[in-house]
C-alpha cells in the first residue's frame, strides 16, 4: 500500500476476501467487464454527447496510455477539479485502470485549498477546465504550479490549452496501436489492495485531511448501495452534485450505476427547472440529491410543465432532511425517498424504500448496510450507551478506513487503538428497529447544503483581519441550505466592520466562496463555559432566537 496510508490488519484483510466483501478487482477491471457484456448500450450522456460502455472503454483506455507516455507512473497523484463534464468520467476511469491517483477536488475550491491539498499529496499532476462560468482555471494553475514544487504537468479539458500544458482532447486524437494499449495497461495495472482515489474529509479541524480508497474497499462500497438502491441495467442516474462527491462518486453514483450496466447522465446545473429538464428527456429513474434541491425541486412552480413519471427513487444526502420535507416527496414528485448517511472515510447507512414504514424514511438515517459494519455508540468517555440514547459513532469495517494519509498524529486522535474510526457524529439507535437517527455532532462544522466548513479554517482567516479582536464561527439554521456560516465578531477599539468588508477581506485570502459566512454578529464579548472556552452552543441559541424574531 502507499506508503504514508494506514492498511488493514491481516487479519481483517482475509476476514473481508474470504467473505466476499472485497474481491480482489480493480475498479477499472471492474467497469471494462461490464463494457464487455453491454458494448453497445449507452453508458455516458452529457448534454447532447452519447457514449456507449465500447466506446467509453475505448476512450479511457487511450487516455490511460496518454497520461502514460506524459510522463506519469503508478502511484503518482493527479489533482482532479473539474466539473460534471465527460472529461471527468473518462479520465478517471483511466487514472483507476493504471494505478494513477485522483485527488477528489471541488470545482469551488481556489488556491488556499487546492496549494495546501496538492502540497500534502506530493501532487505530480494537475487536471482542471479551461474556464468554469467566469472562472479561468488556467489563471489558478499558474499560482498553483508557483506554490507546489512537486506538479510537473497540467492537463486541460477544453479549447484553451496554453502551450506547456497537455489538452485531453490531444491525448485522445494521438494515434496509438490497440495491441501497444493493451499491453501498456496490462503491464501497470494496479493491485486490488493498493489506494484506488483519494477523497477529502470535511476539514474539521483546518483545511481536509485526505481519505486513501483503496480498489477493493470503494468497489464495495459502490455495489453495497447500487443493491440496496436496486440498481439496473435499466437504470438512468442523474449526477447533478459534484462528481467528486463521494455520494455522487460512489454511494452507488456513477460507479455503482457502471457496474451493473445502468446509464449514466452527468448534469452541470443544479437549478431545480433543468434538472425537470434533464429527467423528462433522458427518462431519469434515480438520482441523489441534498435536501436544498429537494426543497428546490417541491418549491417548483413550473414543475407540473414536466414528466417525472419515470423517477423511481431520489437519494436524500449529504445533510439531514426535514422530516416535513420528506414526507413531501412522494405525494408531489411521485417517487420513493431513500435517506442515505454516510462519510467519505467509510460508513453508509440507508433506508429500504420498499419496505421501511414512513416514521422510519421520514425521520431516521436507515441502518449500516455491510453484514461486516461493526459500530459502537459511545459517551464522551469511551463507553458504550444504552441503545436509545445519543453517543458518537463509532465504527470499523470493509469500506472503512483505518487512517488519513500521512497524518498519524490526528490518526491517534480519530481512531481508536483497535480501529474504530470516531465518526464525530452522534447518532441515536433504536432499540426495535436498529435505525440510526442523527442526534448532532461532535465537530465543529457547518454542513452547508452538504458543503463541510470548517469552523476553526473560518476562525482562524477571521483573526487575521486587522479590525478584529477575537471571532467565533457557527452553524446558522437555514431552511433551504440546513446550515450556513454566522460569524460572531469581537473588533478592537474604535472599530467597524460589515459583513461585504468582511467577506471581501476573506475572498482575498483565495478560499471557496461557499465557506464565507452570510451573517455578521459584532458583540462585545462572547459566552463563556466554565473552563474558559466559548459557549458556541449559547451562540448558536443566540442567533436561532434573533432568526425566530425576524420571522415574527
Amino acid at each position: 500500500m502507499l506508503q504514508g496510508c494506514v492498511p488493514w490488519p491481516d487479519e481483517f484483510v482475509e476476514k473481508y476476501v474470504e467473505g466476499g466483501y472485497w474481491e480482489n478487482i480493480t475498479l477499472g477491471d471492474a467497469f471494462d467487464r461490464i463494457a464487455g457484456s453491454f458494448p453497445h448500450k449507452e453508458a455516458l450522456v452529457f448534454k447532447d454527447e452519447r457514449i456507449t460502455y465500447s466506446r467509453l472503454k475505448k476512450m479511457s483506455d487511450q487516455l490511460a496510455t496518454g497520461f502514460l507516455k506524459s510522463g506519469l507512473k503508478p502511484l503518482d497523484r493527479v489533482i482532479v477539479q473539474l466539473p460534471n463534464i465527460t472529461e471527468f468520467v473518462t479520465c478517471y476511469l483511466a487514472f483507476l485502470k493504471i494505478g494513477v491517483i485522483p485527488v477528489m477536488c471541488l470545482p469551488q475550491h481556489r488556491l488556499a485549498e487546492i496549494e495546501y491539498i496538492a502540497n500534502q499529496c506530493e501532487a505530480k499532476g494537475y487536471l482542471i477546465s479551461d474556464k468554469i462560468g467566469k472562472f479561468n482555471f488556467l489563471e489558478l494553475a499558474v499560482e498553483v504550479c508557483r506554490e507546489v514544487p512537486s506538479l510537473e504537468k497540467v492537463f486541460v479539458a477544453g479549447q484553451d490549452c496554453p502551450e506547456g500544458y497537455i489538452s485531453i482532447e490531444s491525448l485522445l486524437e494521438d494515434a496509438i496501436e490497440e495491441k501497444q494499449i493493451s499491453k501498456t495497461l496490462e503491464n501497470n495495472k494496479p493491485s486490488p489492495y493498493e489506494v484506488a482515489v483519494f477523497l477529502l474529509s470535511g476539514g474539521t479541524t483546518g483545511l481536509p485531511k485526505i481519505i486513501p480508497r483503496t480498489h477493493n474497499d470503494y468497489r464495495y462500497t459502490s455495489q453495497i448501495t447500487g443493491m440496496h438502491m436496486g440498481v439496473s441495467k435499466y437504470t438512468t442516474y442523474l449526477a447533478i452534485a459534484p462528481l467528486a462527491h463521494n455520494m455522487t462518486l460512489a454511494c452507488p453514483g456513477i460507479m455503482g450505476v457502471f457496474q451493473r450496466g445502468g446509464k449514466v447522465v452527468l448534469t452541470d446545473s443544479t437549478a431545480p427547472e433543468n434538472i425537470c429538464k434533464v429527467v423528462e428527456k433522458e427518462k431519469v429513474t434515480n438520482m441523489g440529491l441534498v435536501p436544498a434541491l429537494i426543497i428546490g425541486l417541491l418549491n417548483l412552480e413550473k414543475r407540473k410543465d414536466y414528466d417525472l413519471s419515470f423517477l423511481v427513487a431520489i437519494v436524500s444526502g449529504g445533510s439531514k432532511l426535514n422530516p416535513e420535507v420528506a414526507k413531501r416527496v412522494k405525494p408531489e414528485l411521485g417517487c420513493n425517498l431513500i435517506q442515505q448517511f454516510g462519510m467519505g472515510e467509510g460508513l453508509l447507512t440507508m433506508t429500504d424504500d420498499t419496505s421501511d414504514s414512513d416514521r422510519l424514511t421520514f425521520e431516521t438515517i436507515g441502518r449500516p448496510l455491510s453484514p461486516a459494519d461493526e459500530v459502537k455508540i459511545v459517551d464522551d468517555k469511551g463507553l458504550e450507551v444504552p441503545a436509545g440514547e445519543v453517543g458518537e459513532l463509532l465504527c470499523r469495517g470493509p469500506y472503512t478506513i483505518r487512517g488519513y494519509y500521512k497524518a498519524p498524529e490526528h490518526n491517534k486522535k480519530a481512531f481508536t487503538e483497535d480501529g474504530f474510526y470516531k465518526s464525530g457524529d452522534m447518532v441515536v439507535i433504536d432499540p426495535k428497529s436498529g435505525y440510526f437517527s442523527i442526534g448532532g455532532r461532535v465537530k465543529d462544522i457547518i454542513n452547508r447544503g452538504g458543503e463541510k466548513i470548517s469552523a476553526e479554517e473560518i476562525e482562524n482567516l477571521i483573526l487575521a483581519h486587522p479590525k478584529v479582536k477575537n471571532a467565533a464561527a457557527i452553524a446558522m439554521p437555514d431552511a433551504l441550505m440546513g446550515e450556513k456560516c454566522c460569524a460572531y465578531v469581537i473588533l478592537k477599539e474604535n472599530e467597524s466592520l460589515d459583513l461585504a468588508e468582511l467577506n471581501a477581506f476573506l475572498v482575498d485570502k483565495k478560499i471557496a466562496k461557499f465557506k464565507l459566512p452570510e451573517r455578521l454578529e459584532v458583540v462585545d464579548s462572547f459566552p463563556m463555559t466554565n473552563i474558559g472556552k466559548i459557549s458556541k452552543k449559547d451562540l448558536r441559541d443566540d442567533i436561532e432566537e434573533k432568526l425566530k424574531e425576524k420571522v415574527n
